[in-house]
C-alpha cells in the first residue's frame, strides 16, 4: 500500500513506467516503416547504423554525465558546503559542462577504436563535420542536462527520474536511424524543431551523398543557441528558487 501511495501521488513515477516501451516503440515503429520501401538501402546500412549509435552516444553521456555530476552534488547534501563559498550559480553550471565534456571524452573513446578494430567503422571517415555534428550534439546534451537539473531543483528527488528518460524522449524524433521522411507528415515538424535530427541527416548527407552538410549545421547550431540559453535560464530560475525556499540545505538522499 505504501508503494501504492507513492505511485499514484507521483506523476514522475507514472510517466516513468510508460516511458521506455512507449519510446521503443516509437523508435522501432518508424525504422521499419523506413526499412519496409527502402530495401536497396540494406547495403550500406551497417556502416550508417554504427556511426548513428556513436553519434547518439555523444548526446546521451554529455546529458548524464552533467546530470550524474548534479546528482551526486544532491545524494551527498554537498550543495550547502558548495555555496557557503564564493562560488556564483554560473561557475557552478560551467564546471557541469565542463564535467559532461570529460566524461563523453572517457566514456566514447573505447567504441570508437572498437568499432574500427571489430566492424571496420570508422567515425573519423566523417571528415571536418564530424567536429560540427560532435559540437551540436554535446549542445543539445548541456541544453537537456540543464533542464532536468532545474526540474529536480524545482521539485525534489522525487524527479530524479528525468536524469535518466529525459534526452531518450528525443530519440524517436531525432532520426537517428531513420531519415525524416520516415516520420508521419505531422511529426516531421516537430522533429525538424531538433537541432539532433539536422546531426544525423547530415550525417547521411556525408556517408550516403559526399557532400558537406553546411545547411544542416548551421540550422543545428542556430536551434542549439535557442535552447541553450532558454535552459540556462530556466535552471537559475529554479536555483534561485530552491535557494529562496532553502531546498538546497534540505536535498539529499
Amino acid at each position: 500500500m505504501r508503494n501504492w501511495f507513492l505511485i499514484r501521488q507521483s506523476w514522475p513515477r507514472i510517466l516513468e513506467l510508460c516511458y521506455w516501451p512507449t519510446v521503443q516503440l516509437l523508435i522501432w515503429g518508424f525504422m521499419s516503416q523506413f526499412l519496409r520501401g527502402n530495401s536497396s538501402i540494406l547495403a550500406g546500412a551497417a556502416g550508417m547504423l554504427i556511426a548513428a549509435v556513436l553519434l547518439w552516444e555523444v548526446l546521451v553521456r554529455t546529458q548524464i554525465g552533467m546530470s550524474l555530476t548534479f546528482l551526486e552534488e544532491l545524494w551527498s547534501r554537498n550543495l550547502g558546503n558548495l555555496f557557503v563559498s564564493p562560488l556564483r550559480p554560473w561557475e557552478w553550471v560551467v564546471s557541469l559542462v565542463v564535467m559532461g565534456f570529460i566524461r563523453v571524452l572517457l566514456g566514447l573513446m573505447p567504441p570508437i577504436f572498437l568499432a574500427m578494430l571489430l566492424f571496420d567503422v570508422s567515425l573519423f571517415d566523417l571528415g571536418l563535420p564530424l567536429a560540427g555534428f560532435f559540437a551540436n550534439l554535446m549542445m543539445l546534451g548541456v541544453s537537456v542536462g540543464l533542464l532536468t537539473s532545474g526540474i529536480i531543483l524545482r521539485h525534489g528527488l522525487g524527479a530524479e527520474s528525468f536524469a535518466w528518460m529525459a534526452v531518450f524522449v528525443l530519440a524517436p524524433f531525432s532520426a537517428v536511424y531513420y531519415p525524416v521522411s520516415a516520420l508521419p507528415p505531422m511529426v516531421q515538424y516537430i522533429s525538424m524543431a531538433l537541432p539532433s535530427t539536422h546531426v544525423f541527416e547530415g550525417m547521411r548527407a556525408v556517408l550516403f551523398e559526399g557532400h558537406v552538410p553546411w545547411g544542416q549545421l548551421g540550422a543545428a547550431a542556430i536551434l542549439n543557441l535557442l535552447y541553450l540559453g532558454l535552459a540556462a535560464l530556466y535552471f537559475l530560475r529554479a536555483f534561485r528558487d530552491a535557494r529562496n525556499r532553502g531546498a538546497l540545505l534540505q536535498a539529499g538522499e
